[in-house]
């Protein structure tokens, strides 16, 4: 009975990305999160250096590193108003 009088909750999914050498992660917004998870999955499985950049759509606008700096990567959803 008291769940119809609370605000309804929304979540969005944000990507952290880890790189070497930056101290903090980088929170980043997509479109589809998921899509752009697997693609820096797959390229941290690379070898070989490629340079990413990626337009995203939250305070951090446009991006761009080599991916051979990728520590790592995830998905984190967060609720918002």
């Amino acid at each position: 009975m008291t769940s119809q009088y609370l605000p309804q909750q929304k979540t969005r999914t944000a990507l952290v990305l880890f790189l070497k050498g930056v101290a903090t992660p980088v929170l980043l917004y997509f479109d589809n999160p998921q899509a752009v998870y697997m693609e820096m999955k797959q390229l941290m499985k690379n070898p070989s250096p490629v340079l990413v950049e990626k337009e995203a759509n939250g305070p951090v606008k446009r991006i761009a590193f080599v991916s051979t700096q990728i520590s790592g990567v995830v998905l984190q959803e967060e609720a918002y108003v």
